[in-house]
């Protein structure tokens, strides 16, 4: 059975604001995959937690089975471990949606790490969005 590691970020410059994900993939330590995508105007939250979808869709692809995801959300870590509820509309769908997809893996582990152990995820995030040529977006 395939393990993967994924370290994943979300990014917004303003909250709301322009915003991005990124993932990093690892297959027994070696670096497989990365992910780095403007995703348009949200909030961090939000970006986080499609960073998570992005990553469990690439997974599925990839054929994984067991998954290490390692986010620095203390929000989505909590909300996944059951220690925080899950408030906001928006989040509450995207919540739904990654479990939903969570139904395709033998094992999922959640982790919650420093931002210091994320910068990869972190770069590739404030890359797409510094790529995307977008400095500022109208509120939704």
């Amino acid at each position: 059975m395939k393990e993967v590691e994924i370290y994943i970020d979300g990014a917004a410059k303003g909250n709301p604001g322009p915003a991005a994900v990124g993932a990093v993939f690892f297959e027994n330590n070696s670096q497989v995959k990365t992910i780095s995508r403007f995703i348009g105007n949200a909030t961090n939250n939000i970006a986080e937690y499609t960073a998570l979808i992005y990553a469990l869709q690439e997974a599925l692809i990839l054929n994984a089975k067991n998954l290490k995801i390692f986010t620095d959300s203390e929000l989505l870590y909590k909300q996944f471990k059951g220690e925080y509820k899950v408030k906001n509309p928006k989040i509450w769908q995207l919540f739904n949606q990654a479990k939903h997809m969570f139904r395709g893996f033998n094992n999922i582990e959640i982790k919650h790490i420093n931002r210091e152990k994320n910068k990869i995820a972190d770069k590739l995030a404030n890359e797409a969005i510094k790529n995307s040529g977008v400095d500022r977006l109208p509120s939704l």
